[in-house]
């Protein structure tokens, strides 16, 4: 039974903290859309554990190569594949159920998110640079389900900051996993991603500044936009900017010195520096539109 709960990855559910972006920064908070929002925001927490299971059960041979992917219940042969498809099945099954009951429309972003990673675990993974472009959609999708899927406008800037900060994280995944490989002994260094080979540290550093500076700016201007100002009341948020900007330089720092960035959502709980920032956000955040 254990081991099928590390199938589900709950630290990982903190990725689906985007579909809360939407109602934390529309101004909109009555109980009835509150219920609805937690509702798809489970149902993304359960669609996306299949999706692990699915990625750990198509990867099992190159994550047994792995140094730290093949201690997964799957690769590590303590799950059988056929007990995962059936966990898969049932997540899925009770992640549309919930979502169908609550919000209907946002059954279509979980539903696209799930073909997503399947094209994703079949092929795109394998094309450098659309692969981190798959996984940035998957988080706005995450964004779309908790405005579109419960009926809240979605803004222009929430969007385009989705979209930086998740490129930015994507690619420094893909720089982490190259680190690990140059730190490899041995006269043989064997490719636990494929795609790895199509890119060079060199190219994907600078995907990584672009995108850095791209979630800067743009987060950056959203604060202090006429159309955020107007709607929360405030100019306030421009005070919310530093702690981006020092969780973006933090990050890079545990990407280069530290080792981290293969699991942004463990390196976030194991960083006390990410932490405070994140929680210090959200209080600032929280204190201007609320």
């Amino acid at each position: 039974m254990w081991m099928l709960l590390k199938l589900l990855r709950f630290h990982q559910y903190i990725k689906n903290s985007f579909v809360l972006i939407g109602v934390i920064f529309s101004g909109v908070g009555s109980s009835a859309l509150l219920l609805d929002v937690f509702a798809v925001f489970l149902s993304f927490c359960l669609a996306a554990s299949s999706v692990y299971i699915m990625n750990d059960i198509f990867d099992i041979e190159s994550d047994k190569a792995h140094p730290t992917k093949s201690l997964r219940p799957i690769p590590s042969e303590q799950v059988s594949i056929r007990s995962a498809w059936l966990l898969f099945a049932g997540l899925l099954i009770v992640s549309l159920a919930i979502v169908l009951l609550y919000a209907p429309l946002a059954a279509i972003f979980i539903v696209s998110y799930v073909l997503l990673n399947i094209a994703y675990t079949l092929r795109l993974k394998k094309i450098a640079v659309l692969d981190v472009f798959i996984i940035s959609s998957g988080f706005m999708l995450r964004i779309l389900a908790g405005t579109v899927g419960v009926g809240i406008p979605p803004s222009s800037w929430l969007l385009l900051c989705g979209l930086m900060l998740t490129l930015f994280l994507g690619f420094c995944k893909r720089r982490a996993e190259l680190l690990m490989l140059e730190n490899e002994t041995g006269e043989e260094k064997p490719l636990t991603r494929e795609v790895l080979g199509n890119y060079s540290p060199i190219v994907i550093e600078q995907f990584m500044s672009i995108s850095a500076a791209a979630t800067i700016l743009s987060y950056s201007l959203y604060t202090m936009s006429d159309e955020t100002i107007a709607r929360h009341q405030t100019d306030g948020l421009i005070y919310t900017v530093p702690f981006v900007v020092y969780g973006i330089f933090r990050y890079i720092l545990l990407l280069h010195k530290r080792g981290k960035g293969t699991d942004t959502a463990k390196d976030l709980y194991t960083d006390s520096h990410l932490l405070i920032t994140v929680f210090a956000w959200l209080l600032v955040t929280g204190f201007f539109v609320a």
